[in-house]
């Protein structure tokens, strides 16, 4: 397990943690490494304020709560690229499309950035992609067949989204044909939410300015809920998951009339 898996495992196992508290003994045990391996690691997430450090251990702090994205790159990323793909297939050349930040949408950038193909001549974008994650837009900026609007506002570290009134004036002047949504939870009864009200916010309004609302998320977001609501379940067209997302949690967002994709 290499370094960044290790802090990846690290904040999930202390997130989960019903006293906030986590022992080097303990993590060494879950990582199979070394002690001295987990008080480096330890030492370094104190370092950038993902944690903080005790005698013998570490206790988590408000920001493991909503872990910055650099963090959640590695996690379920093969289901994630699955995911993307199959968001990919369901959009049809011309179309504009509204992408918000996360690691699954980030996904779906590179998967339409891969598709060439597509590309009717040197000077035709097949796509518009209007987003307002500043990560999505900088790997975009190349592609010729993609036409690309960025979204002013204020940048939030944790997710590289751009947030507040600025965002909001641009989304509420442009319309969509299909905004592809990542969340950090999603449920028949709550919808599809996230744990930041800001983000949640303008997530809602590209949502609004849609014609179609595609939820991307992986098997592990499916059946929970988080803070601050994007959308009703009723309102999203399709749900791309993947297999290991709950059966019990599916039945339930498809009774909400919800088409859910299995990657």
């Amino acid at each position: 397990m290499n370094r960044v898996a290790r802090w990846n495992t690290i904040l999930e196992i202390l997130a989960s943690t019903p006293e906030g508290h986590l022992s080097i003994e303990q993590a060494a045990r879950d990582l199979g490494v070394s002690a001295a391996t987990v008080r480096r690691d330890f030492d370094e997430l104190a370092r950038q304020q993902m944690l903080t450090r005790t005698r013998g251990g570490v206790v988590s702090t408000g920001i493991s709560y909503d872990l910055p994205l650099r963090y959640k790159t590695a996690r379920h990323a093969s289901e994630k690229q699955r995911i993307a793909d199959a968001a990919v297939r369901l959009l049809a050349p011309g179309q504009v499309i509204g992408l918000n930040g996360g690691t699954t949408t980030t996904e779906v950038a590179r998967a339409l950035a891969a598709r060439p193909d597509l590309a009717r001549d040197g000077n035709s974008p097949t796509f518009t992609v209007v987003t307002n994650a500043v990560n999505i837009a900088n790997e975009l900026t190349v592609w010729p067949h993609l036409k690309l609007v960025v979204v002013g506002g204020v940048a939030r570290p944790q997710s590289y989204e751009l947030i507040g009134p600025l965002a909001t004036k641009l989304l509420s002047d442009v319309s969509l044909d299909v905004a592809i949504v990542g969340v950090d939870a999603i449920d028949g009864a709550s919808g599809a939410c996230a744990h930041h009200e800001g983000e949640a916010s303008i997530n809602q309004l590209m949502a609004a300015r849609a014609r179609r609302l595609f939820v991307v998320a992986d098997g592990s977001k499916v059946g929970q809920s988080a803070f601050a609501r994007i959308a009703r379940a009723q309102d999203v067209d399709v749900l791309i998951t993947d297999s290991t997302a709950p059966a019990s949690a599916i039945a339930q967002i498809e009774a909400a009339g919800c088409q859910v994709v299995l990657a």
